[in-house]
Order: structure tokens, then sequence, then C-alpha cells
């Protein structure tokens, strides 16, 4: 079930447009064409997203930074979670009293 949305595509793309195309304020096209400037600033904010090649996004050093050792830190949770599951099954298997020997 599609959700109703309070402003048109096309108004969408005529605000954003608008928007680049003049010099003015957000809040001033937004108050022209009689919608609300978060709204807008929120189109004009996605456009520029779409726009910008993806390559080009680049994030701060000390973001990367932290994203580097976050993804680390990690895969080496992911390994030791793998050896802790693999134990608990010997153990598991050791401990079973109806274990066949």
């Amino acid at each position: 079930m599609a959700t109703m949305r309070k402003y048109s595509e096309e108004l969408r793309e005529r605000a954003v447009r608008l928007y680049f195309e003049s010099s003015r304020p957000i809040a001033h096209v937004a108050r022209d064409l009689g919608i609300h400037r978060e709204a807008l600033r929120q189109w004009v904010r996605q456009a520029e997203a779409d726009a910008t090649p993806r390559a080009a996004r680049v994030l701060p050093s000390e973001v990367q930074e932290e994203l580097d050792r976050l993804r680390k830190e990690n895969a080496e949770l992911k390994r030791a979670n793998a050896i802790l599951k693999d134990a608990s099954v010997y153990f598991a298997q050791e401990l079973d009293p109806t274990r066949r020997r």
C-alpha cells in the first residue's frame, strides 16, 4: 500500500530546480511555493547527495580511521565467537551422558 505524499513529485523537482537556479535562501523559495522550508531543505540535501558521485564522498580522516579500527575489531570478535561456538559444541558432546563411547 503506497503512502500518501503531501507534495507531488513534480512540485519537489520544481522547488529543488528553482532553488539551484536562484541565489535565494531555501526559506524564501519555500515561502514563495507554499511549502515548508524544512521539507525543501531535505529535498535539496537529497538532490545534492544524489548528484555527488559515490567515490567523491570522502569521510574525514579521523572518521575513516575509526571505521577501519571498528571493522578490524568486528572481524576479530566474529572469529572469537566462531571459536567459542565450536568449543561449546565440543564440550557439550563430551559431557553428554547419552553419548556412546
